[in-house]
């Protein structure tokens, strides 16, 4: 799987390593399977605009971004067992718990996705 780096409009890293997921079978797996998400990573999803967290281990902060890289909604902490969705996103970064408190993510931020 690819990685990218994801940062704010203004050149802050919000994440390092962040894996893409843009086929369905790596979209369907996402995060499954692991035990955690470590500072710096994440993943990408798309396209898409909802995920679950079902049958995941750990709470997630989940950033949907719309075609343009501005952010549509945020869920901090989404817990496992969950859905969430936001209508006009056409992709999902999913990022550690608490990351978005510290980057200040907040809908209308911009994101930029670099190689």
């Amino acid at each position: 799987m690819r990685q990218i780096a994801v940062r704010t409009h203004e050149g802050r890293v919000v994440c390092q390593r962040c894996a893409v997921a843009d086929g369905p079978l790596t979209r369907m797996r996402g995060l499954l399977g692991r035990s955690e998400l470590r500072a710096g990573e994440g993943m990408l999803l798309k396209p898409a605009s909802s995920v679950h967290t079902f049958f995941m281990r750990f709470p997630i902060d989940v950033v949907f971004i719309d075609r343009e890289g501005h952010v549509t909604r945020v869920i901090r902490a989404l817990r496992p067992w969950r859905v969430a969705g936001s209508r006009r996103a056409r992709a999902v970064l999913e990022l550690p718990a608490g990351a978005c408190a510290r980057d200040e993510i907040t809908p209308g931020s911009c994101l930029r996705l670099t190689l």
